[in-house]
Protein backbone atom coordinates (compact mmCIF):
# COMPACT_ATOMS: atom_id res chain seq x y z
CA UNK A 1 0.00 0.00 0.00
CA UNK A 2 2.82 2.38 0.86
CA UNK A 3 4.59 1.69 -2.44
CA UNK A 4 1.38 2.41 -4.35
CA UNK A 5 1.08 5.75 -2.54
CA UNK A 6 4.66 6.61 -3.50
CA UNK A 7 3.95 5.61 -7.12
CA UNK A 8 0.87 7.86 -7.21
CA UNK A 9 2.80 10.82 -5.81
CA UNK A 10 5.68 10.36 -8.24
CA UNK A 11 3.27 10.05 -11.17
CA UNK A 12 1.71 13.39 -10.24
CA UNK A 13 5.11 15.06 -9.86
CA UNK A 14 6.37 13.62 -13.16
CA UNK A 15 3.35 14.72 -15.18
CA UNK A 16 3.38 18.18 -13.60
CA UNK A 17 7.08 18.42 -14.48
CA UNK A 18 6.41 17.46 -18.10
CA UNK A 19 3.65 20.08 -18.38
CA UNK A 20 5.94 22.74 -16.87
CA UNK A 21 8.72 21.81 -19.33
CA UNK A 22 6.32 21.96 -22.28
CA UNK A 23 5.10 25.32 -21.02
CA UNK A 24 8.68 26.64 -20.85
CA UNK A 25 9.48 25.35 -24.35
CA UNK A 26 6.35 26.94 -25.84
CA UNK A 27 7.06 30.32 -24.27
CA UNK A 28 4.59 30.11 -21.37
CA UNK A 29 1.55 29.80 -23.61
CA UNK A 30 -0.18 27.13 -21.51
CA UNK A 31 -2.56 28.18 -18.73
CA UNK A 32 -1.13 28.11 -15.19
CA UNK A 33 -3.78 25.69 -13.95
CA UNK A 34 -2.80 22.95 -16.44
CA UNK A 35 0.12 21.54 -14.40
CA UNK A 36 -1.84 20.80 -11.19
CA UNK A 37 -4.84 19.51 -13.15
CA UNK A 38 -2.62 17.20 -15.23
CA UNK A 39 -0.88 16.01 -12.05
CA UNK A 40 -4.23 15.23 -10.42
CA UNK A 41 -5.49 13.36 -13.46
CA UNK A 42 -2.26 11.36 -13.60
CA UNK A 43 -2.62 10.47 -9.93
CA UNK A 44 -6.22 9.33 -10.47
CA UNK A 45 -5.14 7.34 -13.53
CA UNK A 46 -2.36 5.55 -11.65
CA UNK A 47 -4.72 4.76 -8.78
CA UNK A 48 -7.40 3.35 -11.08
CA UNK A 49 -4.82 1.33 -13.00
CA UNK A 50 -3.43 -0.07 -9.77
CA UNK A 51 -6.90 -1.03 -8.54
CA UNK A 52 -7.85 -2.80 -11.74
CA UNK A 53 -4.51 -4.58 -12.15
CA UNK A 54 -4.52 -6.01 -8.59
CA UNK A 55 -6.65 -9.01 -9.53
CA UNK A 56 -4.56 -10.02 -12.56
CA UNK A 57 -1.28 -9.43 -10.70
CA UNK A 58 -2.47 -11.58 -7.81
CA UNK A 59 -3.67 -14.34 -10.14
CA UNK A 60 -0.30 -14.38 -11.89
CA UNK A 61 1.47 -14.92 -8.57
CA UNK A 62 -0.71 -17.84 -7.42
CA UNK A 63 1.11 -21.16 -7.11
CA UNK A 64 0.31 -24.13 -9.34
CA UNK A 65 -2.84 -25.97 -8.26
CA UNK A 66 -4.60 -22.97 -6.73
CA UNK A 67 -7.82 -22.42 -8.72
CA UNK A 68 -10.14 -19.43 -8.41
CA UNK A 69 -13.61 -20.56 -7.35
CA UNK A 70 -15.39 -17.22 -7.09
CA UNK A 71 -14.70 -13.53 -7.62
CA UNK A 72 -16.49 -10.67 -5.90
CA UNK A 73 -16.93 -7.59 -8.07
CA UNK A 74 -17.98 -4.24 -6.67
CA UNK A 75 -19.43 -0.97 -7.85
CA UNK A 76 -19.46 2.22 -5.80
CA UNK A 77 -20.61 5.78 -6.27
CA UNK A 78 -17.25 7.28 -5.29
CA UNK A 79 -15.63 5.27 -8.11
CA UNK A 80 -18.03 5.95 -10.98
CA UNK A 81 -15.87 4.05 -13.50
CA UNK A 82 -16.80 0.82 -11.66
CA UNK A 83 -20.31 1.12 -13.10
CA UNK A 84 -18.77 0.72 -16.56
CA UNK A 85 -16.27 -2.02 -15.62
CA UNK A 86 -16.81 -3.60 -12.17
CA UNK A 87 -13.78 -3.85 -9.89
CA UNK A 88 -12.65 -7.26 -8.58
CA UNK A 89 -11.80 -6.63 -4.93
CA UNK A 90 -11.97 -10.15 -3.49
CA UNK A 91 -11.78 -13.74 -4.62
CA UNK A 92 -11.79 -17.27 -3.25
CA UNK A 93 -9.29 -19.89 -4.41
CA UNK A 94 -9.20 -23.65 -3.76
CA UNK A 95 -5.97 -25.60 -3.54
CA UNK A 96 -6.71 -28.58 -5.78
CA UNK A 97 -3.12 -29.81 -5.58
CA UNK A 98 -3.44 -30.69 -1.88
CA UNK A 99 -7.11 -31.75 -1.89
CA UNK A 100 -7.63 -35.13 -0.25
CA UNK A 101 -10.30 -37.82 -0.29
CA UNK A 102 -10.66 -41.27 1.25
CA UNK A 103 -10.66 -44.45 -0.84
CA UNK A 104 -13.82 -45.71 0.91
CA UNK A 105 -15.61 -42.32 0.62
CA UNK A 106 -14.52 -40.81 -2.72
CA UNK A 107 -17.36 -38.26 -2.59
CA UNK A 108 -16.01 -36.77 0.64
CA UNK A 109 -13.19 -34.33 0.03
CA UNK A 110 -11.05 -32.12 2.22
CA UNK A 111 -9.73 -28.94 0.63
CA UNK A 112 -7.86 -25.82 1.67
CA UNK A 113 -9.65 -22.62 0.69
CA UNK A 114 -7.94 -19.23 0.54
CA UNK A 115 -9.69 -15.85 0.71
CA UNK A 116 -7.91 -12.95 -1.00
CA UNK A 117 -8.88 -9.31 -0.58
CA UNK A 118 -7.51 -6.10 -2.07
CA UNK A 119 -6.56 -4.51 1.26
CA UNK A 120 -6.86 -7.57 3.49
CA UNK A 121 -4.48 -10.31 4.58
CA UNK A 122 -4.96 -13.74 3.02
CA UNK A 123 -7.22 -16.04 5.08
CA UNK A 124 -7.22 -19.83 4.95
CA UNK A 125 -9.96 -22.31 5.86
CA UNK A 126 -10.21 -26.08 5.61
CA UNK A 127 -13.45 -27.18 3.98
CA UNK A 128 -15.00 -30.65 4.05
CA UNK A 129 -17.19 -31.34 1.04
CA UNK A 130 -19.74 -34.09 0.52
CA UNK A 131 -20.14 -34.06 -3.24
CA UNK A 132 -22.83 -36.77 -3.32
CA UNK A 133 -25.14 -34.82 -0.96
CA UNK A 134 -24.01 -31.40 -2.27
CA UNK A 135 -23.06 -29.99 1.11
CA UNK A 136 -19.99 -28.51 2.72
CA UNK A 137 -18.68 -27.63 6.16
CA UNK A 138 -15.85 -25.72 7.74
CA UNK A 139 -13.43 -28.04 9.50
CA UNK A 140 -13.03 -27.07 13.15
CA UNK A 141 -10.75 -28.31 15.93
CA UNK A 142 -13.36 -30.81 17.16
CA UNK A 143 -13.78 -32.41 13.73
CA UNK A 144 -12.96 -36.10 13.60
CA UNK A 145 -12.34 -38.37 10.65
CA UNK A 146 -13.41 -42.01 10.88
CA UNK A 147 -11.37 -44.87 9.47
CA UNK A 148 -14.06 -45.46 6.85
CA UNK A 149 -13.62 -41.91 5.53
CA UNK A 150 -16.62 -40.39 7.29
CA UNK A 151 -16.43 -36.88 8.70
CA UNK A 152 -17.93 -36.21 12.13
CA UNK A 153 -18.37 -33.11 14.28
CA UNK A 154 -19.03 -30.60 11.51
CA UNK A 155 -22.01 -28.36 10.79
CA UNK A 156 -22.99 -29.19 7.23
CA UNK A 157 -24.39 -26.43 5.03
CA UNK A 158 -26.49 -27.17 1.96
CA UNK A 159 -25.72 -24.33 -0.47
CA UNK A 160 -27.62 -23.57 -3.70
CA UNK A 161 -27.12 -25.76 -6.75
CA UNK A 162 -24.66 -23.31 -8.36
CA UNK A 163 -22.30 -22.96 -5.39
CA UNK A 164 -18.93 -21.99 -6.94
CA UNK A 165 -16.94 -23.43 -4.02
CA UNK A 166 -18.56 -26.88 -4.26
CA UNK A 167 -18.44 -26.80 -8.06
CA UNK A 168 -14.68 -26.25 -7.88
CA UNK A 169 -14.04 -28.85 -5.17
CA UNK A 170 -16.33 -31.55 -6.59
CA UNK A 171 -15.57 -30.85 -10.24
CA UNK A 172 -11.80 -30.82 -9.72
Amino acid sequence: MFLELIAVIFAGIAVAGVVIMVNNVTGARLPRWLAPVAAGLAMIGVTVTSEYSWYSRTLASLPEGLVVADTVESRSFYRPWTYVVPLSERFVAVDLATMRSHAKQPDHRLAEVFFFGRWAPISQLSIAADCASWRRAAVATDTSFALDGGIHGVDWVSPPAQDPLLETICGG
